[in-house]
């Protein structure tokens, strides 16, 4: 199939795909087409300019000067969950902190129990209805973690619930193995369990899904810092690449570990949340190719407290965002509200955000043929309501999609509800 936009005001507009992540400086600082074409053919984009003459029987459209960009990749979810958390919303709302909350066995262990108690059917069919809703405001590459089973036999039901979920959506669905999420409150043994998920659970991981990312939750009263690096040394040793969550409530040293991991040539892909990260250490994170993925809907929905986006951008690193997806922190499937926060929040400029919600989440998991407009990339891409890409943080609580390119073929954007 191919396809001609015309008249377009074209983001991230590169000549050649830019093949990693924009660091520092070059996230604001990108090219922006005005009244150009973008020609599609066969799912990759084939020419950007001007004056493009459609290929025979190509489809046809108008952009009439609106704002065509890359699709989103949101690059840090936990979509696939069952149950709610609305009784610890009220309490949150009442002052009590998450970790009190966690402490109790609430917080990711209701999660986790309404997790192993659904079928895997189930679960499937309220990941695809979030992915559709999520595709529908935008993002056309989503990262799903498991993490709420804290055994072997419920994380292979999570991922295998996340693979079937995934089959015919019109975006692409990245797993994670999030294997060290949070202690298993219903585990006799905390010590026995942080043991069987390296020894039993990964290598379970590892042979039905091998070269998955595996990521972990490096926090007081979930995985420990020295947990962490044996999980993350074994899973390296198999080949896995490492996404962490660090220093949401306390700088507990992950970043000196990455640093470390860096000069050897073994940098995890991302390092996420970021809100407890003391200065000195955004700089040495920047310091590294480890890209920082900010997650400002979960403040929002939270605590109020946000990672420092711009001392990391302007130490020359590399910010990604997403939405953070899940019943508990971040019931949120927005990335333009996500884009919308993070402007005001994380102290980005609306280019930097625009980068940060596509190349650099894209990059973050690995994927480098997605997230700019470019000769021989991947034709995920958007057309927007508006003429001034500064909408999309000026306005929040709308959708601003007008039409969805996902692989060079215009899809139709659901508004499927997602209670079950």
């Amino acid at each position: 199939m191919s396809l001609l936009i015309r008249n377009a005001r074209v983001l991230l507009a590169f000549e050649s795909p830019p093949g990693c992540a924009l660091r520092g400086r070059a996230m604001g600082d990108w090219p922006v087409l005005m009244g150009a074409d973008v020609l599609v053919e066969c799912g990759t984009i084939s020419k950007v300019g001007r004056g493009l003459k459609p290929s025979r029987g190509a489809a046809e459209i108008d952009a009439a000067g609106r704002v065509l960009m890359p699709g989103f990749t949101d690059c840090h979810t936990h979509a696939c969950w069952a149950g709610d958390r609305l009784d610890e919303w009220d309490q949150k709302r009442a002052g009590t902190p998450y970790l009190d909350i966690l402490a109790r066995g609430g917080g990711i262990m209701s999660t986790v129990r309404a997790v192993r108690a659904a079928a895997p059917a189930l679960l499937a069919a309220m990941l695809r209805a979030r992915l559709e809703r999520m595709l529908a405001l935008g993002s056309t590459t989503i990262e799903v973690k498991s993490g709420y089973g804290l055994s072997k036999a419920a994380e292979m039901k999570m991922l295998n619930a996340i693979a079937q979920g995934a089959v015919g959506f019109a975006g692409t669905v990245v797993p994670t193995a999030l294997l060290g999420h949070a202690i298993d409150a219903d585990a006799p043994d905390a010590e026995a369990f942080v043991r069987e998920t390296i020894d039993s659970t990964l290598p379970a991981v590892s042979a039905k899904f091998p070269g998955i990312a595996v990521d972990a939750y490096c926090e007081r009263g979930a995985w420990g810092l020295d947990d962490c690096r044996v999980l993350f040394e074994i899973a390296m040793q198999r080949g896995h690449p490492i996404r962490v969550h660090a220093d949401q409530f306390n700088s507990l040293g992950m970043i000196a570990i990455n640093t470390e991991w860096s000069a050897r040539g073994h940098a995890m892909r991302s390092i996420d949340h970021l809100e407890a990260t003391p200065p000195a250490d955004l700089g040495a994170l920047a310091a590294t190719p480890t890209i920082g993925v900010l997650l400002p809907c979960t403040g929002f929905h939270t605590d109020g407290r946000y990672a420092d986006g711009r001392a990391l951008v302007d130490a020359g690193g590399a910010a990604a965002l997403a939405t953070n997806n899940n019943p508990g922190t971040s019931p949120c499937l927005s990335m333009p509200m996500a884009i919308a926060l993070a402007v005001r929040f994380n102290k980005l400029s609306v280019n930097e955000a625009i980068a940060a919600a596509t190349i650099n989440g894209a990059a973050a998991l690995g994927l480098h043929d997605r997230g700019a407009i470019a000769p021989g990339m991947r034709a995920d891409l958007l057309l927007l309501e508006h003429r001034d890409e500064r909408m999309l943080a000026y306005e929040f609580g709308d959708n601003p999609v007008r039409e969805a390119i996902v692989g060079g073929r215009l899809v139709t954007l659901s508004r499927a509800n997602a209670s079950f």
